[in-house]
């Protein structure tokens, strides 16, 4: 029995290693935040990221999507245009560790099993759980109390992606996360021993902005007879 379900198992992993095209690359851009602490625009690219995007197109229309990325969030109430911000001058920083993954859909048909040119736009969400530090602000000045805290967010990324030679893809892309925190710049540090030091709209979570571009290599590919649809 065990012989059986092991050959069964060969035959089913190699019809998928056969029937579909994997894409394996890197993410690379700038991120900015918007939170109770620093700048208010929606997109202003200001802080490395670094990521790892892995793809699996199951048809021309969709791919299911996971990505892991890294990035460091810097809040500065100079760069507001706020005066209020700019007069109360706080500052704090954040990592966040982020893992993604859900569905990317293609607003054209996208056939990487064809010569020639493969492009379309496409959007993406999912789900997203990240890692950050968890701090509060104690008259006036960031409190690290070396301490992380998990929480969940809620990705919609639009972007355009096309192939490069035979086996690259090339792709630009900006991406919202609206997270279940209030905490990313130590606004709001739910912890009942600090909860006093709690400041902003507490009633409005932060968000945090990705933009950049991925290159990734496809591998594997489909049978001779074209039927990717």
């Amino acid at each position: 029995m065990l012989n059986k379900f092991l050959l069964f198992l060969c035959l089913l992993l190699t019809t998928l290693s056969w029937g579909q095209t994997y894409e394996l690359g890197a993410f690379l851009g700038a991120a900015n935040a918007m939170a109770d602490v620093g700048a208010q625009e929606y997109i202003k690219p200001s802080n490395l990221v670094i990521g790892g995007v892995f793809k699996w197109n199951k048809s021309q229309r969709y791919a299911w999507r996971a990505q892991l990325n890294y990035a460091r969030l810097i809040f500065d109430d100079k760069q507001s245009k706020d005066p209020s911000r700019v007069l109360r001058n706080l500052k704090s920083e954040n990592s966040i560790l982020e893992l993604s993954a859900g569905l990317e859909v293609n607003f054209v048909p996208y056939n990487l099993h064809k010569f020639g040119p493969a492009f379309s736009p496409y959007l993406y969400s999912g789900i997203t759980v990240f890692r950050y530090d968890y701090f509060y602000f104690d008259k006036g000045f960031p409190q690290n109390i070396n301490k992380k805290d998990t929480s969940f967010a809620l990705p919609l990324i639009f972007g355009a992606k096309a192939r490069v030679g035979t086996s690259s893809i090339l792709g630009a892309e900006i991406g919202v996360r609206y997270t279940f925190t209030d905490n990313l710049d130590g606004s709001n540090p739910i912890n009942s021993n600090f909860a006093a030091n709690s400041f902003g709209d507490v009633n409005n979570n932060d968000w945090y902005v990705f933009s950049g571009i991925t290159i990734t290599y496809t591998f594997t590919r489909k049978p001779c007879q074209d039927c990717f649809d």
